[in-house]
This record gives structure tokens, sequence and C-alpha cells, in this order.
């Protein structure tokens, strides 16, 4: 009698226990809790896709993109000239209101022949067009860059610029055509680790913030412009807001590490009563909530 109800009150207390955990698992979550997505935290490039100018989807042209040590890196063999093979890499979904936060550093030598204005050059290209629309030779993404630059040693040069693939910007209440526009950042020379951040609302707002402090801003970006070569020109409808897309590291001519991309999605379920209702989202997508 006593063996059975012993086991009686385990089988109670084993249930009580289950029912428990299982009621906090499908609880509500912390609405206040941010829940950062790791696009790459140092265990592989599994979740990424390359696309290099002259070579299908996939194809990781001479093996540049690299995962090793538990860095994202772009590299160069020593007998590599350039030949205009930009690449990039693209991660697998695409987002619209977000932070980017992301750590990387400029290392070693430029590629053989390859232009100035890439030396220790590379970019964070937000809301590009979808890899799989992307021309065989075309060259880069319809997006908005996020230029990373590193400096020379000597010469001022700002990271966190803004470049234009395919677009068009609104800087201070001004439609802004040119290329590029550099940022207020200070300049980073060696090797040393740069973090960046991206705020990216959409089409309404996009500010760059570098070591933590904001150094570009701008908005309502739109298709138009130069700059984009090797593209299906039917995508290329003037004047049509970019509000989403992908993002995407460059391989241009410069080897570089990064050590941590990370995003915190801004759009999701804002009902009050779901369990996944957060309170940081600024965009919502109610068909997400959970009850």
């Amino acid at each position: 009698m006593k063996k059975t109800s012993l086991f009686r009150s385990f089988l109670a207390l084993l249930f009580f226990s289950f029912f428990s955990c299982s009621q906090e698992a499908s609880g509500p979550t912390d609405p206040d809790r941010e829940e950062w997505i790791n696009l790459f935290d140092g265990s592989g490039m599994q979740d990424w896709t390359p696309k290099f100018a002259g070579y299908k989807l996939g194809e990781n042209f001479k093996n540049r993109f690299v995962y090793k040590d538990s860095l994202l890196s772009v590299r160069y063999n020593p007998q590599d000239s350039f030949q205009t093979h930009f690449g990039h890499l693209f991660y697998k979904d695409k987002f619209s209101y977000y932070k980017l936060k992301a750590t990387y550093r400029f290392v070693g030598e430029q590629m053989p022949g390859a232009p100035a204005w890439a030396f220790r050059n590379n970019g964070l290209m937000l809301h590009c067009q979808s890899p799989e629309s992307m021309g065989l030779e075309q060259d880069f993404p319809i997006s908005l860059e996020m230029q990373l630059l590193g400096g020379n040693g000597t010469d001022e040069r700002s990271t966190g610029n803004l470049c234009s693939p395919g677009t068009h910007v609104i800087m201070y209440d001004t439609l802004f055509t040119p290329h590029c526009v550099s940022s207020s950042s200070k300049t980073y020379h060696g090797d040393q680790w740069v973090r960046v951040e991206a705020l990216v609302l959409g089409d309404s707002l996009i500010r760059h913030i570098v070591e933590g402090e904001p150094v570009l801003e701008y908005s309502k970006p739109i298709i138009g412009g130069r700059y984009v070569n090797g593209h299906d020109s039917s995508l290329v409808i003037e004047g049509k807001a970019v509000k989403e897309g992908y993002i995407s590291i460059q391989a241009e001519t410069h080897p570089i590490d990064f050590r941590s991309i990370r995003l915190l999605n801004l759009c999701g379920c804002m009902d009050k009563k779901a369990r996944n209702y957060k309170s940081y989202f600024v965009k919502a997508d109610n068909s997400l909530c959970i009850y």
C-alpha cells in the first residue's frame, strides 16, 4: 500500500512538472525582451548565398566568401588579378523594418590591378532586389549600400556612407541623385574592428550609425539612376518606392572579416493580447499573432 501511494505521488509530481513546463513554454513571452536574429554568429554561412557577376547564383567564385575561424570573410588568392567579377553574399530572408548590427575589420592587401576606389571598400547592401532576379552579368544589386571604408593610414576617409546602385533617396527634403555621399563618421585606419548599425523603417527612414553615433540619415528611397549593369531592365520602374528587400555583403577587391551580423525585426504582432506581442515593434503584421 505504501509503495502504491509513493508511486502515485511520483506520477502526480511528474504530471505537474510537465504541465507547468508546457504552460511556461506556451505562455506569453516578455514583450520588452528583444529577440535578435543572428544572420551570422560565427557558426557558419549556410544561410547565405553568393552571386558573382558572370556566374550562376550559388557559385562561390574562387571561394572568395570564406567561413573560417568563426569569421565570415572575403579572401583573394595571391595570383588573382582584377577582372570585374564583383560578388555579393545574400542572406536568405528579406526584411522591411529592422535594426541591423555588424562588426567588421579590413585586413591584408587589395587585389592587384583593382581600382583605387575599391581599396578597403565593402558594404552592407540594404533593401536589395532578390538574388534570383539578378542578371548573369549583373555587377551590383539594385539596393541601398551602407558603404564600409577603411583608412589608408594618412588621409581622412569616413565609413557608414551611402551609395545608391539603381536608386535615389530623399536627403534634407531634396531628391538626392549623386551615387555616393559621405557620412560624418571618423576615419578608421588599420585592421581595427568597427561596429556599425542601420535603422531601417521601410521607406520612411534609414539611419546609419557608427560606433554608437548617428552619421547619416535619409528617407523615401526609389528606383532610379545608374551604376548597375547587366540587370533585367524590366525591374527598373523609375520612381517605384523601395520598401523592403534582402541584405547582402560585398566582395569587391579587398579582404574583410565580419565577426557578427545581427538583426532585430521591428515588424510583427502588435496585438497586446497575443503571446508574441513585442513592445518595440513599429510596424504591425497581426497575421503573425499567436494566441
